[in-house]
């Protein structure tokens, strides 16, 4: 397998094969993230693409990879032809492959029809990860995400629609202290009922180097939320969540309580748990700890 620059997956892809088909990130300006900034994006030639497919069969075995992870961000926005040509190299690579999954940004995503997503997902795509990190559009609009909570909105009704399974990311702390945390979380909250998604996951936001608000951070530009302020958000959060049954994961390296269940059958589980951590009755991770 030939990968261009560090590699980025979700964590719950840990154990999938990773199959660069895109380099870089086609948006690559939020100013939190510093992922992709020393790459310029482009799509790799399909021939490689197809070769590293075989490769990967001839290095793990036919019968040994049954999940498979497109990388780097957006892959979903390769022409249609290009991903259907992948989803059947790589189902007929691994006769047990039962999961092909993909980063889905939604400018990326709203490049596609329904009908091509839906023919997507009908030839083995079976879940997109997005990146929400807020449902506030002034923070939105402040940290360059590029989207409107509306947009996003539209795209993750596409992709429910084409019956993918939908996974969101949110980033705590990403508005700062006081007034503008609370009206983050009080937003993301009602995006968040409104796209309705098999998972959720929250992650707390760490100044990366190579990223923008690092040097905000570094200046006194942005100033860093609490360790409490953090579970004050989390816990309203969880409380504010009132669609399931979905899965809900706090468990990052970046938190400083890990949760990790089902909302809302461990709603009140993860409230105590909060709220003991809160009351200083339970400890919570340190900032060393945290940035593991």
């Amino acid at each position: 397998m030939r990968y261009e620059g560090q590699i980025y997956r979700p964590p719950g892809e840990w154990r999938s094969y990773l199959l660069q088909c895109t380099v870089g990130c086609t948006h690559n300006k939020c100013t939190f993230c510093g992922m992709y900034k020393t790459k310029k994006f482009h799509i790799r030639p399909m021939k490689e693409i197809i070769e590293d497919i075989a490769m990967a069969r001839a290095y793990y075995g036919a019968e040994n990879v049954d999940k498979v992870f497109l990388c780097d961000g957006d892959a979903i926005v390769m022409r249609q032809e290009q991903l259907l040509q992948i989803l059947e190299a790589l189902y007929a690579a691994f006769p047990n492959l039962r999961q092909v999954t993909t980063y889905a940004g939604t400018r990326s995503t709203m490049t596609k029809s329904q009908e091509q997503l839906n023919e997507l997902r009908k030839a083995g795509l079976t879940r997109a990860y997005l990146g929400v990190e807020s449902g506030w559009d002034e923070l939105l609009l402040k940290v360059n995400k590029g989207v409107t909570s509306a947009q996003m909105i539209q795209a993750t009704d596409m992709i429910k629609e084409a019956g993918m399974d939908l996974w969101l990311m949110v980033i705590l702390g990403l508005a700062g202290p006081g007034e503008p945390s609370k009206k983050h979380i009080q937003e993301t909250i009602r995006v968040l009922n409104r796209m309705q998604a098999q998972h959720v996951s929250c992650l707390s936001y760490m100044p990366e180097p190579n990223s923008p608000m690092y040097q905000d951070v570094k200046s006194g530009k942005f100033k860093l939320i609490t360790a409490r302020e953090y579970l004050e958000e989390t816990r309203a959060l969880v409380e504010g969540l009132n669609y399931g049954p979905f899965h809900f994961t706090s468990n990052h390296a970046s938190n400083y309580v890990p949760l990790k269940g089902t909302l809302p059958d461990d709603r009140e589980k993860f409230l105590a748990m909060l709220d003991s951590a809160l009351e200083g009755k339970s400890r919570i991770r340190g900032e060393h700890t945290r940035a593991l």
